[in-house]
């Protein structure tokens, strides 16, 4: 039987026991990710945490509606023993009326009446095998971007704070992104202390003339999983494709061992083609949405 929890009537021990143990699972959906991203969130619970459902649920001018939070890319249904596709729809049609709108991420293929799916891309590479057959299947150009940036004697470093990471990333890019504010830049920021803190992630980057940050990514780390969920670039490491040299050397360190390496995905072109060099493979997620709000209320997106 399913059952609706409020927030703070979440048992979070079950919840991530049944997290840990559901297939191909990632981080966004364990209680600590969601209680720093998605402050408040809910859930469907079935046959006592057999089956999960993470309900990112937002309060805006009075209106409940539910919507993946930024930095968290997909959500779902998770169970370690059942077929999470059928789990999916049966907690969509049980979700309360009250959530009039619906606007999710979801790593399991569906079809279900009243709502639009979209396909969205999203890159992964198994890491089991040894860094010798791995880069077999780089395509040309990568081999060739990462040898030219292997020759700048740039080094990959850790020891990167949180607010240097977001700082370069505001400075280069955040300015032209809409939609990110700032209680989501600090929500991110506590995620990567919290996981720095926990052994959960690291940061990693890259320097150049005094000692200054170039190139950085956060990634979030699970049983059998890497995230890279913040990639910053600037000017300098787009021109000497150090973006290549750094997923290189952290291919090569993490080569032979039993993860996934989680790129994230793009729509962007670009990215998606930097993604794909690696020999990694689409692994897609899909956006489920439904708006039942009354006109003109429901031209919120």
């Amino acid at each position: 039987m399913i059952v609706y929890h409020k927030n703070q009537e979440i048992d979070r021990e079950q919840w991530d026991n049944c997290i840990r143990n559901s297939p191909g699972v990632k981080p966004y959906a364990y209680s600590w990710y969601l209680d720093i991203m998605s402050p408040g969130w809910e859930a469907l619970v079935d046959d006592d945490y057999d089956s999960v459902f993470p309900v990112p649920g937002i309060n805006k001018f009075g209106i409940q509606y539910v919507q993946t939070p930024v930095f968290l890319q997909q959500l779902g249904a998770f169970s370690p023993d059942n077929p999470s596709a059928p789990a999916l729809v049966e907690f969509l049609n049980f979700l309360p009326d009250f959530y009039r709108m619906i606007d999710l991420s979801v790593g399991q293929k569906i079809e279900i009446e009243g709502f639009k799916i979209t396909e969205k891309a999203n890159y992964v590479l198994d890491l089991s095998k040894p860094y010798e057959k791995l880069c077999e299947n780089f395509s040309p150009q990568c081999r060739k971007n990462i040898e030219s940036s292997g020759k700048k004697g740039f080094e990959l470093v850790n020891g990167i704070i949180p607010d240097e990471l977001i700082d370069l990333f505001i400075m280069n890019k955040g300015k032209e992104i809409r939609g990110i504010s700032g209680r989501e830049y600090q929500r991110l920021k506590n995620l990567m202390n919290f996981c720095l803190i926990n052994k959960k992630g690291s940061i990693i980057g890259v320097r150049g003339s005094r000692k200054k940050l170039i190139y950085g990514i956060f990634i979030v780390e699970t049983r059998g999983n890497k995230t890279m969920l913040f990639v910053v670039n600037t000017p300098q490491s787009r021109e000497k494709n150090i973006g290549y040299f750094a997923m290189n050397e952290f291919i090569k360190k993490n080569a032979s061992t039993r993860n996934i390496l989680d790129f994230a995905g793009s729509s962007i072109p670009a990215i998606a083609s930097f993604m794909e060099s690696f020999g990694s493979i689409n692994e897609p997620y899909y956006r489920i949405y439904r708006n039942r709000l009354l006109w003109p209320v429901r031209m919120l997106k």
